[in-house]
């Protein structure tokens, strides 16, 4: 799967430290998937929850960070569209996780 983009992973890392090694393994996994269906993610990652309109709300780090990608299978691309700690994705309000979304 080709993880497009890196840099709201990166940006994340920065801001908590404690996280960079659980958000690259998901990269890691993300880049060496062959996914072409959501039970195809799910065998790779079971906590990942698909919320409609090819997004889906990845649970990394035990939990404790939330990475929102769209995924489309066809062309086997997935479009980083946030990464959130569990705290700061609850607290986004409606139309913030409309943006997110």
């Amino acid at each position: 799967m080709r993880v497009i983009s890196r840099k709201p992973l990166n940006d994340f890392a920065t801001r908590y430290p404690a996280w960079k090694e659980a958000i690259n393994e998901w990269w890691k996994k993300a880049e060496d998937a062959d996914w072409n269906n959501f039970a195809d993610v799910r065998k790779t990652f079971n906590s990942v929850d698909a919320v409609g309109d090819s997004r889906y709300v990845f649970n990394i780090g035990g939990n404790n960070i939330r990475l929102v990608g769209m995924i489309f299978f066809k062309i086997h691309k997935l479009f980083v569209r946030g990464v959130f700690t569990h705290e700061e994705y609850d607290s986004l309000n409606a139309s913030e996780k409309i943006k997110t979304l």
